[in-house]
Protein backbone atom coordinates (compact mmCIF):
# COMPACT_ATOMS: atom_id res chain seq x y z
CA UNK A 1 0.00 0.00 0.00
CA UNK A 2 2.65 2.08 1.19
CA UNK A 3 4.51 2.12 -1.75
CA UNK A 4 1.23 2.47 -4.41
CA UNK A 5 0.45 5.84 -2.49
CA UNK A 6 3.90 6.96 -3.09
CA UNK A 7 4.09 5.91 -6.26
CA UNK A 8 0.50 8.13 -7.02
CA UNK A 9 1.90 10.36 -5.28
CA UNK A 10 4.92 11.10 -7.53
CA UNK A 11 2.60 10.43 -10.70
CA UNK A 12 -0.15 12.55 -9.90
CA UNK A 13 2.71 15.30 -9.98
CA UNK A 14 4.61 14.16 -12.94
CA UNK A 15 1.76 13.12 -15.21
CA UNK A 16 -1.45 13.65 -14.12
CA UNK A 17 -2.83 15.29 -10.53
CA UNK A 18 -5.94 12.76 -11.47
CA UNK A 19 -3.93 9.40 -11.31
CA UNK A 20 -4.92 6.67 -9.75
CA UNK A 21 -3.03 3.32 -8.55
CA UNK A 22 -4.83 0.08 -7.56
CA UNK A 23 -4.40 -1.98 -4.34
CA UNK A 24 -5.43 -5.71 -4.91
CA UNK A 25 -6.25 -6.83 -1.75
CA UNK A 26 -6.42 -11.16 -1.58
CA UNK A 27 -9.18 -12.06 0.47
CA UNK A 28 -6.86 -13.25 3.24
CA UNK A 29 -4.88 -10.18 3.49
CA UNK A 30 -9.09 -8.35 3.66
CA UNK A 31 -10.24 -10.46 6.25
CA UNK A 32 -6.95 -10.50 8.51
CA UNK A 33 -5.06 -6.39 7.77
CA UNK A 34 -8.43 -4.87 10.06
CA UNK A 35 -5.64 -2.68 12.05
CA UNK A 36 -3.56 -1.88 8.76
CA UNK A 37 -6.34 0.59 7.55
CA UNK A 38 -5.64 3.43 10.36
CA UNK A 39 -1.97 3.48 9.45
CA UNK A 40 -3.08 3.91 5.45
CA UNK A 41 -5.10 7.22 6.33
CA UNK A 42 -1.91 8.53 8.31
CA UNK A 43 0.11 7.90 5.76
CA UNK A 44 -2.33 9.51 2.92
CA UNK A 45 -2.09 12.37 5.02
CA UNK A 46 1.46 12.39 5.37
CA UNK A 47 1.85 12.44 1.63
CA UNK A 48 -0.89 14.98 0.88
CA UNK A 49 -2.46 12.59 -1.51
CA UNK A 50 -6.02 12.87 -2.06
CA UNK A 51 -8.09 9.56 -0.72
CA UNK A 52 -9.46 8.84 -4.16
CA UNK A 53 -5.85 8.12 -5.10
CA UNK A 54 -6.04 5.07 -4.14
CA UNK A 55 -8.53 2.53 -5.32
CA UNK A 56 -8.71 -1.09 -3.32
CA UNK A 57 -9.63 -4.32 -5.81
CA UNK A 58 -11.33 -6.83 -4.05
CA UNK A 59 -12.54 -10.30 -6.05
CA UNK A 60 -16.52 -11.13 -5.52
CA UNK A 61 -14.76 -14.25 -3.15
CA UNK A 62 -14.21 -11.68 -0.67
CA UNK A 63 -18.02 -10.67 -1.16
CA UNK A 64 -19.51 -14.15 -1.01
CA UNK A 65 -17.56 -14.92 2.67
CA UNK A 66 -18.60 -13.31 5.94
CA UNK A 67 -21.06 -10.28 4.74
CA UNK A 68 -20.88 -8.27 7.84
CA UNK A 69 -17.51 -8.44 8.33
CA UNK A 70 -17.29 -7.55 4.11
CA UNK A 71 -20.08 -4.84 4.34
CA UNK A 72 -17.97 -3.08 7.70
CA UNK A 73 -14.76 -3.39 6.19
CA UNK A 74 -16.09 -1.43 2.74
CA UNK A 75 -17.53 1.25 4.81
CA UNK A 76 -14.30 1.73 6.26
CA UNK A 77 -13.02 2.48 3.42
CA UNK A 78 -15.38 4.63 1.82
CA UNK A 79 -14.90 6.59 5.57
CA UNK A 80 -11.25 6.84 4.37
CA UNK A 81 -12.21 8.36 1.37
CA UNK A 82 -10.96 5.62 -0.93
CA UNK A 83 -12.67 3.72 -3.84
CA UNK A 84 -13.48 0.13 -4.30
CA UNK A 85 -13.33 -1.94 -7.34
CA UNK A 86 -14.73 -5.41 -8.03
CA UNK A 87 -12.59 -7.66 -10.00
CA UNK A 88 -13.61 -10.30 -12.13
CA UNK A 89 -16.73 -9.44 -12.30
CA UNK A 90 -19.07 -11.80 -13.98
CA UNK A 91 -17.33 -15.03 -12.78
CA UNK A 92 -18.84 -15.40 -9.70
CA UNK A 93 -22.19 -16.65 -8.37
CA UNK A 94 -24.50 -13.44 -7.15
CA UNK A 95 -22.48 -10.78 -8.78
CA UNK A 96 -25.55 -8.62 -9.38
CA UNK A 97 -26.94 -8.94 -5.61
CA UNK A 98 -23.50 -8.31 -4.95
CA UNK A 99 -23.71 -4.42 -6.82
CA UNK A 100 -26.46 -3.57 -4.69
CA UNK A 101 -26.02 -4.83 -1.63
CA UNK A 102 -21.88 -3.28 -0.95
CA UNK A 103 -20.53 0.01 -1.80
CA UNK A 104 -18.53 -0.31 -5.15
CA UNK A 105 -17.16 1.97 -7.37
CA UNK A 106 -15.78 -0.16 -10.36
CA UNK A 107 -16.82 -3.44 -11.67
CA UNK A 108 -14.42 -4.89 -14.05
CA UNK A 109 -15.41 -7.09 -16.97
CA UNK A 110 -13.61 -10.41 -16.40
CA UNK A 111 -11.31 -10.81 -19.58
CA UNK A 112 -13.18 -14.18 -20.16
CA UNK A 113 -15.62 -11.99 -21.61
CA UNK A 114 -13.23 -10.03 -23.35
CA UNK A 115 -11.20 -12.63 -25.15
CA UNK A 116 -13.74 -13.38 -28.15
CA UNK A 117 -15.42 -9.79 -27.85
CA UNK A 118 -14.42 -9.47 -32.05
CA UNK A 119 -15.88 -13.11 -32.77
CA UNK A 120 -18.88 -13.57 -30.39
CA UNK A 121 -21.80 -11.87 -30.57
CA UNK A 122 -22.34 -13.58 -27.17
CA UNK A 123 -19.68 -11.87 -25.04
CA UNK A 124 -19.91 -8.56 -26.84
CA UNK A 125 -24.42 -8.45 -25.60
CA UNK A 126 -22.48 -9.31 -22.16
CA UNK A 127 -20.02 -6.54 -22.01
CA UNK A 128 -22.49 -4.58 -23.03
CA UNK A 129 -25.35 -5.65 -20.88
CA UNK A 130 -22.80 -5.53 -17.40
CA UNK A 131 -21.58 -1.71 -18.73
CA UNK A 132 -26.14 -0.67 -18.71
CA UNK A 133 -26.36 -2.49 -16.01
CA UNK A 134 -23.24 -1.08 -13.65
CA UNK A 135 -24.02 2.96 -14.98
CA UNK A 136 -27.57 2.40 -14.11
CA UNK A 137 -26.25 1.60 -10.81
CA UNK A 138 -23.93 4.73 -10.86
CA UNK A 139 -20.72 2.54 -10.92
CA UNK A 140 -17.74 2.86 -13.66
CA UNK A 141 -16.60 -0.09 -16.16
CA UNK A 142 -13.16 -1.09 -16.32
CA UNK A 143 -12.63 -4.00 -19.07
CA UNK A 144 -10.15 -6.93 -18.28
CA UNK A 145 -7.58 -7.91 -20.97
CA UNK A 146 -8.27 -5.94 -23.74
CA UNK A 147 -5.47 -7.02 -26.62
CA UNK A 148 -6.45 -5.88 -29.70
CA UNK A 149 -7.82 -2.35 -31.22
CA UNK A 150 -11.05 -4.05 -32.30
CA UNK A 151 -12.04 -5.19 -28.80
CA UNK A 152 -10.81 -1.39 -27.78
CA UNK A 153 -13.32 -0.22 -29.61
CA UNK A 154 -16.21 -2.70 -29.37
CA UNK A 155 -15.83 -1.44 -25.39
CA UNK A 156 -15.53 1.93 -26.39
CA UNK A 157 -19.25 1.73 -28.66
CA UNK A 158 -20.40 -0.03 -25.80
CA UNK A 159 -19.42 2.83 -23.21
CA UNK A 160 -17.19 0.85 -21.24
CA UNK A 161 -15.46 4.15 -19.18
CA UNK A 162 -11.87 2.03 -19.11
CA UNK A 163 -9.86 -0.39 -20.14
CA UNK A 164 -6.71 -2.19 -19.50
CA UNK A 165 -4.33 -5.09 -21.10
CA UNK A 166 -1.61 -5.34 -23.87
CA UNK A 167 -3.02 -2.97 -26.44
CA UNK A 168 -1.93 0.02 -24.20
CA UNK A 169 1.24 -1.77 -23.01
CA UNK A 170 2.85 -4.87 -21.42
CA UNK A 171 3.71 -4.85 -17.58
CA UNK A 172 6.13 -2.46 -17.18
CA UNK A 173 9.10 -1.26 -14.44
CA UNK A 174 7.84 2.07 -12.83
CA UNK A 175 10.21 4.03 -14.64
CA UNK A 176 9.51 2.88 -17.86
CA UNK A 177 5.34 2.94 -17.54
CA UNK A 178 6.15 6.49 -15.94
CA UNK A 179 8.15 7.75 -18.83
CA UNK A 180 5.66 5.75 -21.44
CA UNK A 181 2.67 8.02 -19.66
CA UNK A 182 4.50 11.60 -20.07
CA UNK A 183 4.83 10.24 -23.73
CA UNK A 184 1.35 10.17 -24.62
CA UNK A 185 0.31 13.16 -22.25
CA UNK A 186 2.66 14.93 -24.37
CA UNK A 187 0.74 13.70 -27.68
CA UNK A 188 -2.64 14.90 -26.20
CA UNK A 189 -1.76 18.54 -25.77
Amino acid sequence: FREAARRAHAWQASIDPSFQVKVNKSPVQFRRDADMYDSWFTYLEQLGLPRQSIVIEITESVLMQGAEQVLARLQQYRAMGLQVALDDFGTGYSSLSHLKKFDIDYVKIDQSFVRQLETDDGDLALCEAIIAMAHKLGLKVVAEGVETRGQRQLLAEAGCDYAQGYVFAHPLPAGEFEEMARESRKLLT
